[in-house]
């Protein structure tokens, strides 16, 4: 049972410095991996399996593909040891069809692609190999076979694209349309996947009214974390809960979290983890729940005082509490570097981090004191790449205004340039140089 602390509203016990160590980011990602646990699976017809789930098992054939031998090509199934010459037609297959005639030497079958090979056949020639020499103006009598087949020769042995018992995806796997293709070919009914988190999204600040207000009020602002926090999320295929707005006092934080842990083991919420006399997340999250605190700030522009922190709470499952600044550029970014490689992760897949490229500059850039996350735009424009052969992508930055309240510098960015932190030797990158980029959306 949490026992609700007596808040104390006096400004000048509030601490004038960080108590909470700005660790390197390298540090915090290590961190969100090794605590992020895939532990909620569930088994799925077949018939419900979808893109973008990931699977909890091996998928394993259960009958051989093909299940009988088949033509790989349109033409005769013939016997190998009559070598070139003319054969009698006896009968003929299509795919799906069956004959129980058994081919001896000196006669053939018309066998068309997929079609099953008669029994006693041990090879197949193409028609483009044959002639015709005698037919009664239906149906073929004779053919000439033009070039003496091998054994085996265009025929697909039984199993030898999938034969049983063989491992056709492993777990992790993330399935798209081939996977389910594969599945559908293994004979399998069910198959185990990953559940995906659900993750409660929740604004904190006194300040903020509902984004969708017509009116503000003075010293009032449209709440529009919340919005582009869920809509992030369920881009990257997360179902996100409206957590709404929370008011900045301790007991309707408390109230907020223990309400949104009724329906989610995640929350991601944006506000109240700086300096501020009404910033009590981090008090909150440490001193009435009990959670572990890993990171209380990140040595990163935007998002400094991202804060990440772990628990129980009334069960024995795992929590997670992603604290992010309340500034919208900076919670946007670092839900793209924590809260969205974290949700990969407890969701199944492996490789739970962007992809990393490496761009060039379209223009100059003033490093910061921190590494720094700037929005930018791949660009192959013929007027930003101009005669540059390198092979290597442009950048373009979304926005000169890079501020982490300035909202507009989000727009349309599929890039965070992984821009290093200014030194007496590196204060300014020139154009055309290279850095490294997460791919954050369509390129």
């Amino acid at each position: 049972m949490i026992e609700e602390k007596k808040e104390v509203s006096s400004v000048v016990n509030r601490p004038r410095q960080s108590k909470w160590p700005a660790i390197p980011m390298e540090e915090a990602l290590k961190i969100i991996e090794n605590e992020a646990e895939p532990v909620l699976k569930k088994t799925l017809p077949v018939t419900l399996v979808r893109p973008g789930l990931i699977l909890a098992e091996k998928v394993v054939a259960k009958t051989p593909i093909p299940p009988v031998r088949t033509s790989i090509k349109d033409g005769y199934a013939v016997v190998a040891s009559d070598g070139a010459g003319e054969r009698e037609v006896v009968t003929n297959t299509t795919a799906g069809t069956v004959t129980d005639q058994t081919i001896t030497p000196g006669t053939c079958a018309r066998v068309s692609t997929g079609a099953m090979i008669p029994f006693g056949a041990d090879a197949v020639v193409q028609v483009e190999d044959t002639e015709l020499v005698s037919h009664d103006g239906i149906e073929e009598h004779v053919v000439k076979i033009l070039k003496a087949p091998k054994v085996d020769q265009d025929i697909r042995a039984v199993g030898s694209d999938m034969h049983v018992g063989q491992v056709l995806l492993e777990e992790r796997c993330i399935i798209g349309s081939a996977e389910i293709g594969i599945i559908a070919a293994s004979g399998q009914r069910t198959v185990e996947i990953f559940r995906k988190p659900k993750v409660c999204v929740m604004s904190t600040g006194n300040e903020l009214i509902d984004w969708t207000s017509e009116e503000i009020p003075i010293g009032k602002i449209r709440d529009t974390n919340r919005p582009q926090l869920m809509a992030l999320l369920s881009c990257n295929g997360f179902k996100a809960i409206d957590g709404g707005i929370v008011g900045d006092t301790r007991e309707q934080l408390i109230k907020a979290i223990r309400v949104a842990f009724k329906f989610t083991n995640v929350i991601v919420m944006s506000g109240g983890v700086s300096m501020g006399e009404k910033d009590l997340v981090k008090s909150v999250l440490q001193e009435d729940f009990g959670f572990k605190i890993h990171f209380g700030r990140v040595f990163m522009k935007p998002g400094l005082p991202s804060t990440f922190a772990t628990g129980k709470f009334e069960s024995e499952e795992k929590r997670y509490v992603f604290a992010l600044p309340g500034n919208p550029v900076s919670a946007w970014v670092a839900s793209h570097l924590f809260a969205i490689p974290t949700l990969r992760k407890m969701g199944g897949c492996q490789n739970c981090f962007q992809t990393v490229i490496k761009v060039k500059l379209a223009e100059s850039i003033r490093l910061d004191s921190r590494p720094e996350y700037r929005r930018a735009w791949l660009s192959t424009d013929p007027s930003v790449i101009g005669s540059d052969t390198s092979g290597i992508p442009y950048a373009v930055c979304t926005s000169h205004n890079q501020l982490s309240s300035f909202l507009l510098s989000t727009r349309g960015a599929n890039l965070l340039l992984k821009l290093p932190n200014k030194t007496p030797e590196l204060e300014k990158l020139e154009i055309g140089h290279v850095v490294e980029a997460l791919v954050i959306g369509p390129i």
